[in-house]
């Protein structure tokens, strides 16, 4: 039997929060305030696919260390102007600041709650410490720990991430799971000694059909949502 972990650190976009619900919805509002017409939800979807490239040029060293912040930033202004929302600065950084009021999933509160009882529990994403605190205050999100790529000046699945944070919680790796709807994010985390879980999320790019929720056998745990993975870890205890 593994380990039983003592930190749950969590993945947060598409994890915890519902990333492309909540864009299409802000979209929507801005949208119909500059009556402008689009598919938001492909709007939503290129904003977020622009993300990994953007990212990789700072892994790389092509770019020098930019938060996810400004990335969101430089990706939103030329949608923006082919969608026809014709923004100034001030708008434009507010629909920016969409990622910061992100909705969590459904269970995300309750099952948190139940994690809270027998785990300290955290963040472990690509996300900036202030987008991070922002969602944690906006939706209540009852982390014990928030932890960020951003301090240390890498972004996932850069190995240094995940070492540093079992470094900054005074934990070898093997006391820490990861739990993350994301089998890549899963599978670096796995590499530096962490325990995993993986959390099926159907919707999180609005097409469950597409959506890879099988199994993965590398795995500890595969839960349907946080009050599932709460239940297994707990029967795993006793």
């Amino acid at each position: 039997m593994a380990r039983h972990p003592e930190v749950l650190l969590f993945d947060v976009f598409g994890t915890v929060v519902d990333w492309r619900g909540s864009l299409v919805r802000e979209l929507g509002r801005v949208g119909r305030r500059h009556g402008v017409r689009s598919d938001w939800g492909a709007f939503a979807d290129a904003w977020r696919a622009g993300y990994r490239p953007a990212m990789d040029r700072v892994r790389r060293g092509e770019s020098p260390w930019r938060s996810i912040d400004e990335l969101h930033l430089e990706i939103l202004t030329p949608l923006a102007k082919r969608a026809g929302l014709r923004l100034r600065t001030t708008e434009t950084q507010q629909l920016n600041a969409a990622w910061h009021r992100l909705r969590a999933w459904p269970d995300a509160l309750a099952g948190l709650a139940r994690l809270k009882r027998h785990f300290v529990i955290g963040t472990l994403s690509n996300g900036n410490m202030s987008l991070l605190i922002d969602l944690a205050r906006a939706g209540r999100l009852p982390w014990d720990v928030i932890l960020s790529a951003e301090l240390f000046r890498h972004y996932k699945p850069d190995p240094e991430v995940y070492f540093g944070a079992a470094a900054l919680l005074g934990l070898p790796p093997k006391d820490v799971m990861l739990v993350a709807a994301h089998k890549d994010d899963l599978a670096a985390a796995r590499s530096c000694g962490f325990q995993t879980a993986f959390v099926r999320r159907p919707m999180e790019n609005g097409r469950p059909l597409e959506a890879d929720v099988a199994d993965d056998r590398r795995c500890s745990f595969n839960a349907d949502d946080f009050v599932d993975l709460a239940r297994q870890l707990e029967r795993q205890a006793r």
